[in-house]
Order: C-alpha cells, then structure tokens, then sequence
C-alpha cells in the first residue's frame, strides 16, 4: 500500500480521535455543569439560610441589588447572613445596601457578619443586620463622609500650562483641580458633607439605639477593633458561625438548617471550555489543537473566560 496512503489514514484516524475527545469533554463538561445547576437549584429549592458576601468596594451594584431582591422574596430563605468585608465606597451605595438589608430583614432574621473589616460605608451596610456579630481583631467603625479632588494648578505652573475659563456662576464647575476653591465654594462642599455625615449619624443612632450625641463622640472617623466596637456598643456579639446560629434560634430559626452562599457564580460557558482544554491537553491531542482553529470547533462564546474577554475585546 503506498506510504502517502497509510499516512493519511493515520491523520484520518487521528482527527476523528480528536473529535471524539472533543464530544466525550462535551458530555462531560455538560453533566458536571448540569450536575452544579442542579445541586444549586436544589439547595435554594428547599429552606436555608441565606449566605451573602460583600466584599471590596461598595458602589451602586445592580446585580448585588437584585440578588438581596430575590433573598427578600424567597419563601425557600428562612434567614439571611450577611458576611462584610469592605473598607467603604460611595454613600448611595452604601445606602442603596442598606435598604435592601432593610427590606430583608422586615420579612426574616437578619445578622451582619463582620469579617476582616467593615468601616465607613462597609459599617453602615453592617447595621442594616438585625444583630452585627465581628470578631475580636475585625476593623470596623470610621463613621463619617469625605470629599476629596486633586489640586495640579502648581505642576501646570512648573511647566507652564495656564487654564482659562468662562462660566455662569462663581459655583459652576467647583471645586476644580486647576484653582484653589473660593471661600464660597469650600463652604458648598462642607454643607454636602455635613448633611450626608448627619445622615449616617442619624442612622448609626436609630439602628443602634444609642443617643446622638453618644454616636456624634463615636463619629469622629476613628476605627475600633471587635473588642473596642462591642463596648461602644457598635456591635452585639463576638464571635463565629455558632454565635451566628445561636442568635438565629433564638429567633426561631431551625439550627439545622443548610448555610447556601447565594453568590455570584462561575458561568457555565467558563466550565465547558476549561474542561475541553484540560482533558484535551491531558490525552495528547494539544498538538492537534495547535493546528486547528479551536473557535471552528466551538463556538467563540463558548471559549470566553474572564481573562481572555479581556484579550478578546475589539475582536470581530
């Protein structure tokens, strides 16, 4: 049989392995995809209590948002946790939390689970929690509001950029980075931030049930630890997990029942490309693949992870 032949038999052979790989990973990948839907439909398909996180920066967050919306409307929620873990971020923020906090809590026990640190806008989510449970060394408090802008007026004179301007009023615009601010302008700003600071104090004292002018002494942007913060009465308890099921009997929830994270969770799309990649890799074939255009043989928004959308973007 001449040689030519017997080689693109092999190839033939080859090739058709490799589309079996790719169908075998598919299966695989689907069932086990199929398998994490289905184990998290069912966790939140019978009653639990609900384990959010939030963590870094608090901003207006829609998807965060919506996710308090449905632990709020679930019959399956028989409790919510709130584990925090932020430093801040922006006040609506924060306030927008901390309604939705509210309106959980007007239908089921809440507690506020301070983990490394929870200050600013982080605490003021934190006393949305029917009970605020920390731990001895956890940050929390720096009650307050800042307002910040950058002055680069004397680095455009070191390389001699001036900035001229026409406006309609003397506040237009202000403050602005290109001048020092009038007078009348800091004292615009001041207003803002003392009424969203007198605010959050008002707010501290309600949750807290402290007077204000014991919370005005706490609101001074200091931050305490769990051990400082439960004596100024900022937190009720120190401790863990048990401290947060003990708090929850006592409010008639079952103890047994699951702890569900009802966080964000990894895309199904992510799954079905890691496993291809890794079990085609494992079983010799990346060679092949190296040869093949592997957005021909699925679908481009089947290959996308978090990483490569990046790369990807502007691509046609």
């Amino acid at each position: 049989m001449d040689s030519s032949i017997i080689a693109d038999r092999r190839r033939l052979r080859r090739k058709l392995g490799f589309w079996r790989i790719v169908a075998a990973a598919l299966i695989v990948a689907l069932g086990v995809a199929f398998y994490r839907f289905a184990l998290g439909e069912a966790g939140t398909a019978s009653p639990h209590i609900a384990h959010v996180t939030i963590s870094g920066l608090i901003v207006d967050d829609d998807e965060l948002l919506e996710r308090l919306k449905k632990v709020e409307t679930s019959d399956h929620v028989k409790a919510a946790v709130i584990s925090i873990s932020s430093p801040g971020g922006t006040t609506y923020g924060g306030e927008k939390v901390f309604k939705a906090i509210r309106a959980i809590s007007a239908k089921k026990p809440v507690v506020s689970d301070v983990r490394t640190l929870a200050a600013s806008a982080g605490y003021m989510v934190a006393t949305a929690g029917d009970t605020i449970i920390a731990g001895d060394s956890s940050i929390t408090g720096s009650i307050g509001v800042i307002f910040q802008y950058p002055q680069i007026q004397p680095l455009l004179d070191k390389i001699g950029v001036s900035l001229q301007e026409i406006k309609s009023s003397p506040l237009k615009a202000e403050p602005s980075p290109f001048h020092e601010a009038s007078e009348e302008a800091k004292a615009m700003i001041r207003n803002m931030v003392i009424d969203s600071y007198n605010w959050f104090v008002d707010l501290v004292a309600d949750r807290r049930k402290l007077p204000r002018e014991e919370v005005l002494k706490l609101a001074d942007g200091t931050i305490y630890t769990g051990r400082q913060a439960l004596t100024a009465k900022l937190v009720d308890t120190i401790g863990g997990e048990a401290e947060i099921r003990s708090y929850l009997k006592s409010r008639g929830v079952d103890a047994d029942l699951p702890m569900v994270d009802w966080d964000k969770k990894d895309n199904t799309p992510f799954l079905l490309a890691g496993a291809v990649s890794r079990l085609i890799t494992i079983l010799g074939y990346d060679d092949l693949v190296k040869g093949q255009d592997i957005n021909g043989i699925l679908p481009p928004k089947l290959l996308l992870d978090g990483l490569l959308s990046v790369w990807q973007v502007g691509r046609d």
